[in-house]
């Protein structure tokens, strides 16, 4: 069933006019087969002006209340009567802590020479918009996973500017009322696919693929609309996308949208919010990324986050061409690599190859001479979250052991988590518990699996749930809370991504992100953190990047659990709730929630 706010003068937002929500229940099938599967869409008509009255006698609709109106964060927080104010169409694009008109305010402030910019700037609280983000016109149901890799509806990101600039490259291109991406890219025009077996080739001297050259997780840097993420599925490689919100608009959208995991984020002046030594490669192909500015600092920010024996994989001008001052470009990046003990190992057509070794010695006799600084002692355990860039390389320790392939990494235990007290046998408890839930999740959400791609973990603990939808078409972002401890490290070693978070704060993506929403006991780790962090200020932004006909699954404290259920309604959820076991063989109270498809009109 779908909602629509209905309103002859919907867009008024200074009036604050009172609107209506009708619940429609009309059933209208665009595609068949594998772009819906059994979802539906809703076609709406706009009412005469001043009419309303005939949407009481239109069989099956129900009423709501809520007011489209611009409504701000106040203290102390009140939800109204008639239910959360939804925000003008104008806002469906709503990211709060990416949004241009305050960054344009913060501007003197910032170091824009680093690009700072780009980076997540949070407004003050009473800045931030505190109102229902609605749906663009004409916004459907996605097409679904695995065609949407291919086909996305233009609707519900109508953009054309990546077409028309990067439409030579095979981006994306327009067909009628589809994008279609292609699989090219700036340094692939002929498609993903021909690029990833070449990369392979350089790796392994043509004697195998990216898999064989031990490369299960990726991290792309300036991923564009993420068809090299993409195309690395079939190998069962498991890709962190990004990019920032920048004049490529829309590009993490686009990816999203296609059912591919990626996030806003920027390399400027902080660490990126994952661990380190979390992945086989990092892969920039014109990420637009000045790794030969400010001594380097960019470039060891990859050094942190590579694996030893990890790859850097870089296309572009500077690898190739000789003109401009590209050749200045290289050779600052040949004395940066050097300087950090990386080896230069294939270097054709348009692309260069480094491996960093695992090789102390290296880097400690290059200290000495000054070619490189060597990072204190840091504790790895610490999230990287806010945390400013080092102009220096950290001394990493010798692996224990190499790490297994996917599937099996996924049983894959990190000793050190023992020193926050996870043993062995309670992370495989947790691993059973989750493949147990998992199956409940199913049953108690009654939809075709193919309803589900994207897929959010809000307080992933040690991953057990993401491992537990493994067998499933999804995807899942897994967050560790940043006050929590670290045990992301172990969710990479997994072979699974994911990113570090502080809920008392928006996440970096777009609305309507994804399909299902998992919160586990996430409302009582940030009960006692006051204002930001109200439990409405969570569900407002689970609201905010839940698709429309979402799921969102609470499990926590029986009092959390009822003041959902109480408010539910007024976010315009419809909600169940159910009693499962928990891992001490208790029932606790499970919300299953779902958001109604509503739109302003």
């Amino acid at each position: 069933m779908a909602g629509f706010l209905w309103s002859s003068s919907a867009f008024d937002s200074k009036s604050g006019q009172l609107i209506l929500v009708a619940l429609l229940i009309m059933i209208a099938s665009f595609y068949t087969g594998t772009l819906f599967g059994k979802n539906s869409s809703i076609y709406v008509s706009q009412l005469p002006s001043g009419d309303s009255s005939s949407l009481s006698s239109a069989p099956g609709n129900s009423s709501f209340s809520n007011k489209v109106q611009v409504s701000y964060r106040r203290t102390p927080l009140t939800i109204p009567e008639t239910g959360m104010n939804i925000c003008p169409v104008i806002f469906n694009e709503y990211i709060p802590c990416h949004d241009v008109s305050y960054v344009k305010e913060l501007l003197p402030k910032l170091d824009l020479s680093r690009r700072e910019e780009l980076e997540r700037h949070c407004p003050p609280l009473e800045r931030r918009l505190f109102c229902l983000v609605p749906p663009p016109n004409d916004y459907k149901i996605p097409i679904r996973w695995p065609t949407s890799r291919d086909y996305v509806w233009r609707s519900n990101v109508n953009h054309t500017r990546l077409a028309e600039v990067k439409g030579g490259q095979n981006w994306v291109h327009e067909k009628g009322q589809l994008w279609w991406f292609p699989g090219g890219g700036t340094h692939f025009k002929h498609g993903a696919s021909e690029y990833i077996e070449r990369l392979g080739n350089m790796i392994t001297n043509k004697s195998g693929d990216l898999r064989s050259a031990g490369v299960f997780q990726v991290l792309d840097v300036g991923c564009g609309v993420a068809s090299f993420s993409a195309y690395l599925l079939p190998l069962d490689i498991q890709t962190m996308s990004f990019a920032p919100k920048d004049g490529h608009e829309n590009q993490i959208q686009f990816a999203l949208e296609r059912g591919i995991g990626a996030m806003i984020s920027a390399l400027a002046t902080k660490q990126l919010p994952y661990p380190s030594s979390s992945f086989e490669m990092v892969h920039c192909s014109r990420c637009r990324v000045d790794w030969h500015e400010n001594d380097g600092i960019l470039i060891k920010e990859v050094n942190r986050l590579l694996r030893s024996n990890g790859y850097f994989v870089y296309s572009a001008p500077p690898a190739y061409r000789k003109d401009k001052d590209y050749p200045m470009i290289w050779e600052k990046l040949i004395n940066l690599t050097s300087g950090m003990c990386w080896e230069l190992i294939a270097k054709e057509v348009q692309t260069a190859i480094w491996i960093k070794p695992e090789n102390q010695s290296c880097l400690l006799h290059n200290a000495e001479q000054k070619l490189v600084d060597i990072c204190d002692s840091v504790d790895d355990s610490k999230p990287s979250w806010n945390t400013p860039l080092k102009n220096c390389v950290n001394l990493s320790g010798p692996q224990n052991h190499k790490l297994p392939p996917r599937p099996q990494r996924q049983s894959e235990y990190l000793e050190s988590l023992s020193t926050i007290g996870i043993s062995k046998e309670k992370f495989m408890s947790d691993t059973l518990f989750w493949q147990d839930q998992v199956r409940h999740y199913w049953r108690l959400m009654n939809v075709d699996e193919k309803e589900v791609r994207n897929v959010m973990d809000m307080n992933a603990f040690c991953g057990g749930f993401a491992v537990a939808l493994s067998t499933w078409p999804v995807w899942v972002m897994n967050v560790v809370p940043a006050s929590a401890n670290n045990t992301l490290s172990a969710i990479y070693n997994r072979g699974l991504v994911g990113a570090f978070h502080d809920w008392c704060e928006p996440f970096s993506t777009y609305p309507r992100s994804y399909d299902l929403l998992h919160a586990n006991y996430l409302f009582s780790h940030y009960k006692n953190n006051g204002e930001g962090c109200l439990l409405e200020d969570i569900v407002l932004e689970m609201d905010r990047v839940t698709r429309p006909q979402g799921f969102i699954i609470i499990r926590d404290e029986e009092s959390i659990v009822s003041r959902i259920r109480n408010i539910a309604s007024k976010f315009l959820w419809d909600v169940q709730s159910h009693m499962l076991e928990n891992e001490e063989k208790k029932t606790e109270p499970v919300l299953i929630c779902r958001k109604k498809f509503w739109a302003v009109v």
